[in-house]
């Protein structure tokens, strides 16, 4: 038995399914703008991080708590992840595991230093949520139709897989 709908109601759902696929013809221009987003954050950080190494090196030695690996070598695999995880999720390429990185970089930061759940001002945790987000977005949908990704998956006569109904 087929169900049947009224005209105002059918007219509301092409207008509805309109605008659903408008977006899912803008996801790969949202997916590269958490990108390029999340990217900018973290290669800019690491960036301040190797400009004064010696003060890197103080702050994991005195104020960064990082479970596990010792301040000089956490100074040294903080500021790795923070400059090659970016560079891999700006270009799309191996962007998940760029994203899976990035998001493992940020919870280490939020773990070593429990200062940031302590400010008056709550924007600095927020913040790192925010960029667990978006890292989590990105491992979860990948990087996009306008990624590296995609572009060797093309080349190769390999289509992507479609999300699950």
């Amino acid at each position: 038995r087929r169900h049947t709908l009224s005209l105002p109601m059918r007219q509301l759902l092409r207008r509805a399914l309109f605008l659903t696929n408008l977006a899912d013809h803008l996801q790969p221009l949202g997916l590269l703008a958490l990108r390029l987003y999340v990217s900018s954050v973290f290669f800019r950080s690491g960036l301040i991080k190797i400009s004064d190494w010696n003060a890197t090196l103080a702050l994991f030695h005195d104020e960064y708590k990082v479970p596990l690996l010792p301040p000089d070598v956490a100074a040294y695999v903080g500021a790795f992840g923070e400059l090659a995880f970016p560079v891999l999720i700006t270009l799309g390429l191996a962007g998940r595991f760029g994203a899976a990185g990035l998001f493992v970089v940020n919870a280490m930061a939020v773990i070593s230093y429990p200062q940031l759940w302590g400010f008056d001002c709550p924007a600095a945790i927020h913040m790192h949520f925010v960029w667990g987000g978006i890292a989590l977005a990105l491992v979860l949908f990948g990087p996009g139709a306008l990624s590296l990704d995609a572009l060797i998956l093309r080349r190769m006569g390999l289509a992507p897989r479609p999300a699950a109904a």
